[in-house]
This record gives structure tokens, sequence and C-alpha cells, in this order.
């Protein structure tokens, strides 16, 4: 029997909304690391540790149960007290944790021996109110006043944080007490008589005061947490996403674990707009509004929740820039990277308030606004953004393009700026064949291909809403810019194009996944497709677990780094859409079976951010990347681009049309689809195999919707 291998990162990690708990397995934050209980990027537990008489408690095992509650179990070390010794593994500890805006624990401990035992239970909680930024960065700077307040009648530890207008509160309630907390010396103590077999219990809860705002701990205790709000919140979520069944157990356990994640990384717009969502991009680092990710991980969800796309458009609409900065890198037009809140971002230490480093959100901010108006036939969607819209094809026409040559390009002016704006955005990440780094500015492939698909869209947007001539001039600057794209980027002695132009026109004839890009958005020329798929599936670029960012024979390659040679799974997803749309079938398949296979080893088969690109050989396993953001949003969403793509989903809501173009690979031989929607109405849809073909029933369809095969307008047929 083989051996089951899984891998994960080394911390337990909870979260719901802005709020995220990141921890040891034995529910310790550790001093001078970057855990901690965060909200809206500062951190207000910076260590924690519990303590039998001074001595900190043994782990036996712990695990997240859900998104959002943890539970651990330990055990007592030996112990000499006052009253003799306690001997080890006689005093059973349960540390129980549930998130939402804050955090409540419950602490269990049974005494398991046939005496009685007396002794102190200690918990050592410390606030340091540091910003998100300068935990990541390594470099904290106190700035402010802390002070710290114990009441002892209503068993509250009240920590304040004051530094000018920037103030927060984090506040300890100790709750239902077996007995009474005493505080000193920077810890809650507790004196413990238990008899044999007695139990004691305390509940704690951890709440944030911001702005004149109390961000309340959950009410319920651990053993209610699934009749608790949060969990009837994502029962509700779980009815109103598209569900599959599967034979394929691990592709149905990764899929199953993919909505979850969306779940955990809901956003509300805030405002009395709560209703309305958009993704965070991951935990720990990126629980905030990010205009890319959310944009790309709106177009992955369409066939699985469209309407997240609503919050998403919303919110950057109303942060798209409306004056030239420098210092945020914003200019008119333009679709924001990253919103922070912390205490920098407060005092403008840093641009993200929010910071438009960023080259595709505002292509992207198109190419999702026409995908939701697809996929949910909302003919107010278009015209609500009609302005919106006009602004990004001014900011692409004027701002995006540099230079005036009809390509986009960028390069920071912002001291504290991003060399690269790309979805590569790593300092490193974009270089040269000998591995050096690529002068600026930069033409990103990948981006000539977004504004292509971006000006199509917009062209038939615009015309169905009678703006005919509008439409056709879209339309002649997309071909025009295919003419030019082609010209200039394709590098015929590669069979490949060309990773970038740098700051002095010269083609970078990197070989990287970028080009990969390019066949999702269709500028690549149909004659030079296959080239483009094969040269993706050689095996310095195709790992064997997923398409890696960047040719192992490049100087620069490194399978444990950012960007340059590991696998990311939102990447071999779009890479996945492009194959389809030109008509590769078979290798879809084998993307999404590397990607399912190293979802399996995953624990939860739970995708992170990324993993490193070493090669698949008989007795590798995918290595976790220390740093990945677990749960990340566009990582779970790879999932349904790799579904979409081997089934050939898209849809048209006005014509009341959802389209198939299905080819099953042999690891997966039959899969369903129920309540997927497509405007008001929803359908359920089995698929299997039969011998080669791929054969598909309509199982039941509530609204007025028509299923209706065709072949994608590819090159090839397999």
């Amino acid at each position: 029997m083989a051996l089951e291998i899984t891998v994960g990162p080394p911390v337990i990690t909870i979260n719901y909304g802005n709020t995220f708990l990141v921890s040891e397995f034995d529910g310790s934050i550790t001093n001078a690391s970057d855990q901690g209980l965060y909200s809206r990027d500062t951190r207000y537990i910076s260590h924690y540790q519990l303590y039998i008489d001074g001595q900190p408690w043994t782990l036996l095992n712990s695990a997240e149960v859900t998104y959002y509650a943890s539970r651990t179990y330990l055990v007592n070390p030996r112990v000499v007290t006052e009253h003799g010794e306690i001997a080890p593994a006689i005093l059973g500890l349960a540390l129980s944790r549930v998130i939402a805006e804050g955090l409540h624990e419950d602490i269990d401990i049974r005494n398991y021996s046939c005496q009685p035992l007396h002794f102190n239970l200690e918990i050592l909680i410390r606030s340091d109110f540091a910003d998100i930024f300068e935990v990541k960065a390594k470099e904290f700077t106190r700035r402010g006043h802390i002070e710290t307040e114990w009441k002892s009648d209503s068993q509250q530890l009240v920590t304040r944080y004051s530094h000018d207008d920037f103030q927060r509160s984090f506040i300890v309630r100790m709750e239902h007490g077996t007995s009474k907390a005493i505080y000193g010396n920077g810890r809650i103590n507790f004196v413990v008589d238990l008899p044999p077999g007695g139990n004691w219990h305390t509940c704690c809860k951890y709440e944030i005061l911001e702005d004149g705002f109390l961000h309340a701990a959950p009410k319920e205790c651990a053993h209610a947490l699934y009749r608790s709000q949060t969990a009837h919140n994502l029962s509700r979520w779980k009815q109103v996403t598209t569900q599959i069944t599967t034979s394929n157990e691990d592709f149905y356990r990764l899929y199953r674990q993919s909505v979850e994640d969306m779940a955990a990384l809901r956003l509300p717009r805030g405002g009395e707009h709560r209703h309305e969502i958009l993704a965070a991009a991951g935990v720990p680092w990126f629980v905030s509004v990010f205009g890319r990710d959310s944009l790309i991980v709106s177009l992955q969800n369409l066939i699985v929740y469209p309407d997240f796309a609503r919050g998403t458009l919303q919110r950057l609409a109303d942060l798209q820039a409306t004056e030239i900065d420098d210092y945020r890198d914003a200019e008119p037009g333009k679709m924001p990277h990253e919103l922070r809140s912390g205490e920098l971002a407060h005092f403008r230490r840093i641009p993200h308030t929010p910071y438009y480093g960023t080259a595709d959100a505002t292509i992207l901010y198109l190419i999702a606004l026409h995908e939701a108006w697809k996929w949910l036939g909302d003919d107010l969607l278009f015209p609500h953004y009609e302005d919106v819209v006009w602004r990004c094809l001014e900011w692409i026409d004027h701002y995006g393009d540099r230079d005036g040559d009809g390509f986009q390009e960028y390069q920071t002016r912002s001291a504290r700026g991003y060399e690269n704006m790309g979805w590569k955005d790593a300092g490193d990440a974009v270089v040269y064949p000998d591995g050096s780094l690529v002068k600026g500015p930069k033409a990103l492939c990948e981006l000539q291909g977004y504004v292509f698909d971006a000006k199509l869209r917009t062209a038939e947007g615009t015309e169905y809403f009678g703006h005919a001539e509008q439409a056709a001039r879209l339309r002649k600057e997309a071909a025009e810019l295919q003419l030019r794209f082609e010209e200039q980027f394709w590098c015929e002695d590669l069979g490949y194009y060309a990773y970038a132009l740098d700051g002095d026109k010269r083609q970078v004839m990197t070989i990287a996944s970028n080009p990969g890009h390019l066949l999702w958005s269709g500028i690549v020329r149909p004659d030079r497709a296959e080239q483009v798929v094969r040269r993706l599936l050689k095996p310095d670029l195709w790992s064997g677990w997923g398409i890696r960012t960047l040719s192992e024979r490049n100087p620069a390659y490194n399978p444990f780094s950012y960007q340059n040679g590991s696998v990311w799974p939102h990447d071999n997803g779009i890479i996945a859409m492009g194959f389809k749309r030109y008509g590769f079938a078979k290798e879809v398949g084998m993307i999404a079976r590397d990607i399912s296979e190293a979802a399996s080893h995953f624990r939860f088969h739970r995708l992170p951010e990324l993993y490193a690109g070493i090669r698949r050989r008989s007795g590798t396993f995918p290595v976790q990347y220390l740093g990945a953001n677990v749960p990340q949003a566009w990582a779970a969403g790879s999932v349904f681009h790799l579904i979409r793509a081997i089934l050939g989903l898209d849809a048209d809501a006005h014509k009341k049309t959802l389209y198939i173009d299905p080819a099953l690979p042999d690891w997966l031989p039959d899969i369903t689809l129920r309540q997927l929607r497509v405007g008001q109405a929803t359908v359920d849809i089995r698929f299997w195999r039969e011998g080669e073909a791929t054969r598909h029933d309509v199982l039941a369809v509530t609204g007025d919707l028509k299923v209706e095969a065709r072949g994608t307008p590819g090159v090839k047929k397999d």
C-alpha cells in the first residue's frame, strides 16, 4: 500500500473576514515571529503561551476543524508544586478557538488521576500593535504608547495603544470561569483545584476596539460552533454556490475545500453594502482589497458564484484614481493594487492608501465586467459602470502606454513603489535569459494580450448598448495591436513569445510561463498556438506538478523562490483556459491532473498560493513554500478555471444559453454540476466518459435556459 504523504504550512491558521490568527500547533504564539492575532493590518496578540506552574503544556495534537475554528489537545509535563508532584500526562487540556471579528477561546482541563490536584494555570498574553508591513519585514519601530489595565471586578484586561489620532484597544474578557483570575507580571493567573475526574473551564474572549467600533468575539463556546452565525453563513454559502459530485474523490475534495476557502476569504464591501462581497487575496499577508487578485478571483468564480464580481467591480470603481500621485503610482482612470488600513497607511508612511502599482488591474477590470455581464445577464452593469469603463480605456491608451508605441509598459515613480507591476510582482521576477534583472520600463507580453481581449470585450458591450461607432474603433485598435504584437514579441528562433520588451525595446527572450496567458486572451496567431503549448509542456517548464513560472535552464531559476521557478496554481488555471481556447483539450487534462494530484498531498486538499517547482519523480511530493498564503483566493479558484476549461463552459445569459464543449480526461471519468447559475436560471448537468468521447445529460433546469454543445474556436481538435 502506498504511503500517504501530507504537507502544509507548519502553523495553525483560522480566519474570518478581516481578522485572523496564526499560531504554533500547540496554540502558542512565539515571540519575535510573524504569528499573532491580526485585524485590519494590526497585530493584537504578539506572544501567547499557556503554563502550568511556570512550565509550558505538552502538545498531543491539533488541527483546524473548519476555516474559523481550531482545537488543540495538550497534557501536563511533570510538575513539582508546593502541594507535591504532578505526574506527567494526568491532566488533559483542550484549547478550542473560534474566530469572527474577535476571538473566542475555551480552556477545558480534566483531572484523569485518582487524586486531587492543585496548581496554577497561567496565560501569558502580550500585544505589540505592530503594523503587518513591519511584521513581514521584521523591522518594528515602536511609535506610540501602550498601557495596560486589569479590571478585577469585571475580569477584563484592557490594553490600549495610542499614537496621535491612531488608537486601538485590545480587550480580554474572562467569562464563565470555574475560578476567578488575577493578573500580575504580564500573566493572567488561575488557581485550579481539581478533584479526581474533575473538570475546570473558562472562556477567554478577545475583542478589538477600533475607531470607536467594537469587534466582538463570538458568543458561542466551541462546542456550539456549528450552531453559530458563522456556521450558518457557511451553510448558506454552500447552498447558493455550484456543487459537484464525481467518482474522483481527490478532485471532489479539492473542489469542496476551494468553495470553503472562498467563504473564508469573503470581505464585505462595508457600510450600507455589507451584503456585497469581494475576495481578500490570502491569509496571512493579504487580507485586504487587492485589485488584480479580486478581479481574477471574480473571473474564476463565475461558474461557482457569479455575484462575487458585483462587490469587486463596485469597490474597485469606488477606488479608481482621479489624479496623478507619484508616491502612490496613481494616474487618472487607474485601478488600485492594494488598500491598507494599519498605522503605517494611516500616517502615509506607505503608499497603500490605496497604492496603484499594478499594470494589469485596470485592464482586467474590463475583462471581469464583460464576463460578469455575460454570466449574470444584468443589463444594468455596463450602463452603471460606463464612465468607469471609459476612464479605464483612457488610462490604457495614455498612461498604460508610457511612450506611445501602442504597448503597455510600467515603471514605478514612487520611492516606495514596486519594481514589477504584473502578476509576478516580486522585485527579482522579470529576468533576462542570463538571469540578470530586466531594465525598465517593461512591456510584459501578457499585458498586451489583456488589452487585446479587453478591447474586444468592451466593443461587444458598447455595441449591444447601441454604440456601434465606438465598438468598431475598439475592434480596429485590437486588430492593430495584434499585428504589432506578433511583429515585436514573436521570437522565431525560440518558437515562443518574448517574456517582455525591455526599456530599450529589446525582446527579453526568457522562457517563462507568461505566454500561457496570451492563449487565454486570444491574441496568439492560430498557426503559432501549438508551438506555445508544446514549449510550455517541455520539462524545463513543466514540473509534473504544474507549469513553473520560469524555465529551470535560466540561471535565476530556483524552485524554492517566490516567482522564479515555483508553481502557482492560478497561473496554471489561466494557462489551461488558454489551452482550451485553442482546442488543446488533452493538454488541459494534463495540467488539471497535475494541480489536482498536487492538492491531494496538501493538508485538507487545500491549495496554497504557490509551491516549489521541483521535478516530479517517483517518491517525490509537492514541497510547501514557506510564507505562502494559505488559504489563498486565486489558488483556491484555480480548480474552478480547470473545471471550466475541461468542460468548455461559457455563458450568454442574454440568449439564455449555457455553452459546453466537454472533454473529460481518463482520470476524471465523470462529474456532475448542480445549481450552475446563468442569469436567473440554474442547471444540473452530468458529464461522463464513454470510450474516448464525453457525453452529457441535462438533469434539471430551473428557469429559462438551454444547454448548447459547441466547439471552442480552437486551431486543433484531439
